[in-house]
This record gives C-alpha cells, structure tokens and sequence, in this order.
C-alpha cells in the first residue's frame, strides 16, 4: 500500500501544478452552445468546427455531447464563425461573433440543424446513426435501430459485430483473440467468461443502444483484456419531461422464446429519475456428438451423444436518479441487477467398443442441472467541473453482491452389449452456493492545459471475495451420503490498486498521446477442504501510447502500443470438478498465472470512412482453454492451463459503401495468423499455426419512408486456437423495420440463420489425440417484436454514467 499512497502523492502535486497553469492562461476563453434539431430535440455527435473569420482557416473542432452540448477551450480572443456538420442534416454555418478580453466565456445558445430534405411543409429525411460507425479509437455497431437484432440476447447480437467471434462454448474472441475485456456502459463487469457469457445470454436485445470494439485502449482503461474492450451501451431515455418505452416480442424456433420490458424516464431542470425493466423467457436445445480413440494397450472407442434444452427465465432491472447541485456539480446513484433461474434437462449416452462399429457396453445418463443467480449492485457518484479551462473530478463509489447456486442431478446407467444391466446404477447429485462480494472506488480527473495539450489522471481500487462451496452426495442404499472424493471449498479474495496518467497533446497535423497505467495486485486462493492455498502480490507497469498524422483531409495514419494483463477468471482457479458423465468433465487450475500482452496496431483511414488496420501481438503464459486426455480413466476433460507463448498477427479491413440512396452495405474482412507454442503441456510439446479470415456483410435497404430491410452473413474459415481445431462458420440473418403511429410506433421481424448452417465442429491439435466433436445450438429462429414510444420532451437529457465495478462484475456467473 505504500507504494499506492506514493503514488497519491505523486498524482495530487500534478493535479495541483496543472490547476496553477490553468490559471495562468487564464487569458484564453470559452465558447459554450447547444445543437437542436428543427423539433428542438439535443442532437449528439454532431461536428462543430470554429472557423477565423479573416481567413477561413480552422481553430478546432468538437463533437455535441448526449446532451446536444458542445465547449471549446482554450480560444484566442478574436472573430470567429462556427460550422455544424452531421449525416442527414443540412450543413450550418453560423454568423460572425467576436470573443473579447472583457467576454472570454461566450454562449451561443442553440444552434438549430435542419433535416436534409425539409421542405416548407414536411421534413422528408430523419437522421439515423449507420449500423457501423468508425470513430478515432473505436468501431461501433448502432443496435438500438437494427431489426436483425430484435428479440435476440446480447450475446447472439455480439456474434453479428464486425471481428466478434463466439463459439462453441459461448467465449468470446475479437480479431481471433480470446482474451475479452466486457464492459457495460463503461464500467467492468468482474466476472468470468463463463459467467458473462451467462449475463448476455440473459440480456435482451431491446436493452442495448450500441456495442463499441476498442482493440487497443488507453491507460485509462484497466489493463485487463489482451484482445481489447468490447462496451456495450446500454439504452437510456435523451428526452426530457415524463416518457418511456413499452416492448414486447416473441420468437420460435424448435422452442417458444419470449420478452419484455419497460422503460420509464422523468426528468426536470434538475433531477432525472429513470428505471427500467426487461423480463425474459428463453428455451434453448442444443445438439451434440463426440468421437473419441482412448490410447492403451488396446485402444478404447467411445460414441457419445448428448441433447439437451435449456429454459432460462430471467428479470432485469435498473433504477437511479441525477441531481444537478448547480450549474457544475452533480450527484448520482444508481441501482441495478438480476434475478435469473434456468434449468437444463439432458440426455446424455455412451457407446463403448473396439471399435466405431463394435459395441461391448454403454453409458446411459440422464442430467437435470438447474441454476439460481442474483446480483444486485450500488453506484454513488459525482462531477465537478472546477473551471472554464475544461478542468474536472469525477468519482465513483461502487458495492456489488452476486449469488448463485447451481444443482446437478446425475443418473448413470450402466448396460452391456445385449441392452441388459451390466452393474448398479448410479446416483449422484450436489450443489455448489457461491458468495462474490466486490466493493471498488475510483476517481478521475482531466485538465485542458492549453488548447493542444489534455492532461488525465485517476486513481482506482477493487476488493473481491469469492466463496465457492461444492457439496457432492451419492445415493447408496436410497440414502444420500455426503461424496469426499469430491466436495470442497474454495475461497478467492483479490485486490486490485491502480493509478494511471494520460497526456495528450495536439499538434498541427499530429496529435499524440502518452500513458501509464500502475497496478499492484494481492490474490489469495485456498482450497479449504485440503488447505491448499496459492497467495501473490504482484506490481506491474503497463504504459501506451497513440500517435495519429493527417496526411491531408482525406487521409491519416495511425500507431499505437500498449500492454496489457489478463488474470485468470474465478472459475478458471477454482478446482471443482464437473461431470457431463464418468468418462468427460471439466475442472478448474488453482495455479493459473497471469497472462502479460505486447500489442501494436498501424491504421490508416481513406477519406475519413475507409479504414485499414495491421496488428501484431504476443502473449507470455497465455491462458487459454485446453482439452486434454485422462489415460488413467480413458476420460477425455477440459481445463485452462498456462501456454508458454502465443504470437498473432493480422490486418482488419472496414468498407462502407452506399450503391444507392436505398441502398448501403458495411463490408469488414479480418485476415490473422495465430500460433500456440508450449514445451510441456501435460506431458507432450504442443506447436501450432494457422492463418485464418473472418469475413462479416451488413446490408440496409430503405423500401419506403419508415420501412427498411436488413441481410447479414458471415463465414470463418477454420483455424486453430491452443488444442483445438475449429472447423469453417457461416450464416445469414435477415430483417425488416416498419414505423408505425407517426414514428412512435415500430414493427420488426428477424429470422436468425436462416438456412439453419451455424455449428461448430472441432478436432484436436493434441499430439496423440484423437477426437471429433460436433455441436449445433438452435439458431434457426423467426422474431416478431413491438415497441411503442409515449410521452412528453422538453427537457434536457441526462448523462449516461460509468460505475466503477465493471471490470470485477465481468468474472462472475449470471
């Protein structure tokens, strides 16, 4: 902790040092306004450019924020002209103004944009955000608009995101990396990638405004995620007075899935008040088979078949309220969670022979698994806005509690070649409570030093605590008796101290950005049942840096490097043992190390829309998921296990292109070469590599006047990842839009896979190995889904707010 409070001290003399600068330049002014569209609605995102009103040149240049509001600092006294710019609307050039010594804050006021297409008597366009949006550091995919994704959850919405892969086990890859930071609304989620793979499962559609691919962040960033940050924006109301919105859908495939929801919204000059809640009913099936050769002194086939659904009802909710202070201060709390019970009926049986065609026995079992999950989380926070000069202070103090409970019924029969009983049946079953208790604050702070150069800094600590409880029982003699071999207790308790300092400085035709980000880590695992304990303290240095040219108005390079850290999830070190059957589970690795990233990228943009990337990285104890051979037991289990090195390297090419006005298509191609190297990976040298591509078409198509279509494809070719080797992907999505009740209104049916092509077929890069699997999820499923908008906008919205917790949520189970 020493080193932390150095740190404090350190960050506190810059703060103070920075706010004497601010002043001493206080002879530079501010340019204040507000962007409204012609209904008088804040409009974002729009471009606002200051222009010298001798020569034309331009000054500088800012986007509107959520609110429609925009600030330039910084300013020179003299006369100036503004242009406003955004797609769909008519371009703005306003008239001269003059900033003075004697009036060095200036307020514009509003600024109206008009449709492009207004009439005198109608307006003919609206502007729609496209469903693939490049911005400086990020790529994003619009949600809230798109028809093809009504009525999905969010994890089938994230596999339709450019360079986005999830497979067969629902983990999630980005540019043929694993190694995903999730994020919701800015803030982590502290969980595994099982567990967040179960919040989006769980997570509609309906909620979600947009999903933003960072692959290389900054180091305001926690340094988690060697493949980069995925943040999924949330919806919240930008309207003022008292409004909302009702949604409610339904979809079928092979099972009746359902969901609704509610959003509700009231907001005054000062308080907003918002809410919301979103129910789900889902039933899923799933498909899979497995072929295996167990080595020995005669080889051991097994033929293994497994169907099961899986029926998940889930509830969603969030709540908070904003109170504006005054015109700089404000003050926020905000309280959401889950409550989500599924379960899962499966059949599972297992033919054994010398053979593929000769069977001597089989195993017969029937799986009935359930599953509670709660989580309820806190957020208190405040900013400031310190002065004029774009000084502010944000903070966030945050509390989460997760339960969960899983429960596994097994029932095993044993027959021989002729069908008959070949010994006891057996009967086991256990459950596993588990406690995560995560409390976190941070603080954030930036200054506008002058008008090309923007310091950042913050402070953030984390404090989980994890308490997984395996109770296992096996019926003898029709008394349940409690299983030794494999009941146990596993306590997890981390904490996480990070400081971090951002200085980015803007040149003519450059502009580069310096980062530290610090991290000391104290983690503590103990196997209870045996006192078995693993404890590490740990301090690392991640630095970045960004550096963008514009060559000319039409093209720009850009290079940027960081490292990053990823430590293994809470599930990964927990040692429990999972059966499918006797003959195939999966169990954790209490001595997983972190992993540490190299990660480069070299991007170049075309005419501020087309955009090229290359990337390289290099990964040392790269974690990755591992199937490997229990010989003892002809068993075949999974794990995650430590790899010495993983090295991958690619380019990322982004195409817009608009055939007509009816008519525009979003083309992203990802082309990366992959290689797995460990010198003793349970007994064997594991070397492999690959080159692969990913290759992801959006296509929108404007019918009438609020009526669109959407069609969407996507292929994989295969590649091989760690022990695995992952056969070709594809299929098509299609979708269509219709407004209804004057705009308030809107219609929308999807058909998901439509030629029912999506599975996953996976073999072994094992030496000695040797098995196929095959598994197909429902994914051939038709949506139906309504929403209506309802009540009053007059009133500014509010601000979207980022807790600070998460990064920890993300670890957990749903």
């Amino acid at each position: 902790m020493k080193k932390i409070y150095y740190l404090s001290i350190i960050l506190l003399t810059i703060f103070t040092t920075g706010k004497v600068r601010a002043q001493e330049k206080a002879v530079q002014g501010t340019i204040n306004g507000f962007v409204f569209d012609e209904s008088q609605k804040p409009v974002d995102y729009a471009t606002i450019g200051l222009f010298k009103a001798t020569d034309s040149s331009l000054i500088k240049t800012t986007l509107s924020g959520a609110e429609g509001k925009f600030q330039l600092v910084g300013i020179k006294t003299g006369n100036y002209y503004l242009k406003v710019n955004l797609m769909g609307f008519a371009p703005y050039k306003g008239n001269e103004f003059s900033l003075t010594e004697k009036l060095l804050s200036l307020d514009l006021g509003k600024i109206i944009i008009q449709s492009q297409g207004k009439t005198l008597k109608a307006v003919s366009i609206t502007a729609v955000k496209p469903l693939i949006e490049r911005k400086t550091d990020r790529l994003v995919m619009n949600v809230e608009n798109s028809s093809v994704a009504i009525g999905s959850t969010a994890l089938e919405v994230l596999q339709k995101a450019p360079g986005v892969t999830v497979d067969q086990d629902d983990k999630i890859s980005m540019q043929g990396k694993q190694g995903v930071l999730i994020m919701l609304d800015g803030k982590q989620t502290y969980m595994s990638s099982a567990d967040v793979a179960n919040l989006l499962r769980n997570m509609q559609s309906e909620q979600i405004e947009s999903i933003e691919l960072i692959t290389n962040p900054s180091a305001k960033y926690d340094a988690a995620g060697n493949s980069g940050i995925i943040n999924i924006k949330t919806k919240k109301n930008k309207n003022g007075g008292t409004n909302g919105s009702v949604n409610a859908g339904m979809g079928y495939g092979k099972n009746l899935k359902a969901n609704g929801g509610i959003n509700l919204n009231n907001r005054t000059e000062y308080v907003n008040i918002f809410g919301n809640y979103n129910y789900g009913n889902n039933r899923r099936g799933n498909h899979m088979t497995i072929d295996r050769i167990a080595n020995g002194n005669k080889d051991t086939y097994f033929m293994q078949l497994t169907d099961n659904i899986r029926h998940g009802k889930n509830n969603n909710f969030k709540a908070g309220i904003d109170v504006s202070l005054n015109k700089n201060n404000t003050i926020g709390f905000l309280v959401n969670g889950y409550l989500n019970r599924s379960i899962e009926d499966a059949d599972n049986s297992t033919l054994i022979g010398s053979s593929f065609t000769k069977v001597d026995s089989s195993l017969v079992a029937k799986n009935i698994i359930s599953n509670r999950y709660n989580n309820i989380a806190y957020n208190l926070n405040y900013k400031s806005v310190l002065d004029t000069a774009g000084q502010e202070i944000s903070a966030d103090l945050d509390y989460s509690r997760f339960s969960g409970n899983d429960g596994g019924n097994y029932i095993n029969n044993y027959l021989n070649a002729s069908g008959g009983s070949a010994r006891p049946t057996s009967h086991i079953r256990n459950t596993t409570p588990s406690i995560i208790n995560i409390k976190a604050f941070k603080v954030d702070y930036s200054l506008s030093i002058n008008k090309t150069m923007k310091f950042e800094a913050g402070l953030k600590s984390s404090w989980v605590r994890t308490d997984n409880n395996l109770i296992a029982e096996e019926n003898i003699n029709n008394v349940w008796q409690n299983d030794v071999r494999r009941s146990n207790q596993f306590v997890y308790d981390e904490n996480v101290n990070a400081a971090y300092t951002n200085l980015n400085k803007q040149f003519k035709h450059t502009s580069i950005q310096l980062g530290l980000r610090m991290e000391q880590t104290h983690s503590k695992g103990n196997l209870i049942t045996t006192n078995d304990v693993v404890d590490r303290t740990y301090f690392d240095f991640f630095p970045s840096i960004f550096i963008n040219q514009k060559l000319n108005k039409n093209n720009q390079l850009g290079i940027s490097y960081s490292r990053r850290i990823d430590r293994p999830s809470y599930d990964d070190l927990n040692p429990f043992i999972y059966y499918l059957d006797q003959y195939t589970y999966g169990k954790g690795n209490p001595f997983l190390n972190p992993q540490y990233t190299h990660n480069f990228e070299l991007s170049y943009t075309l005419l501020q829309k087309y955009l090229l990337s290359f990337n390289y990285s290099r990964v040392n104890d790269v974690i990755t998921q591992v199937i490997l051979p229990d010989n003892s037991q002809k068993a075949l289990y999974q794990t995650n296990a430590n790899i010495a090195k993983n090295i991958s390297y690619g380019a990322n090419l982004n195409i817009p292109i608009k055939f007509a006005k009816w008519w525009e298509m979003n083309n992203n191609l990802n082309v990366f070469y992959l290689s797995f190297e460990a010198p003793d990976l349970a007994g064997s040298a594991l070397k492999t590599g690959k080159t692969s591509f990913q290759y992801k078409v959006q296509n929108t198509f404007t019918i009438v006047k609020g009526f669109t279509a959407e069609l969407m494809g996507s292929y994989e070719s295969p590649l091989e990842y760690g022990t695995l080797s992952i056969g070709a992907r594809y299929g098509i999505d299609m979708g269509l839009t219709k407004s209804l009740l004057n705009k308030k209104a809107s219609l929308k049916l999807a058909l998901n896979d439509v030629f029912n092509t999506q599975a996953s077929n996976l073999s072994s890069t094992y030496p000695g190995l040797k098995y196929t699997l095959y598994q197909k999820n429902e994914t051939q499923v038709g949506r139906i889904s309504f929403t209506y908008r309802f009540g009053k906008n007059e009133i500014k919205p509010a601000r979207r707010r980022a807790t600070g917790t998460e990064a920890e949520q993300g670890r957990m189970k749903n």
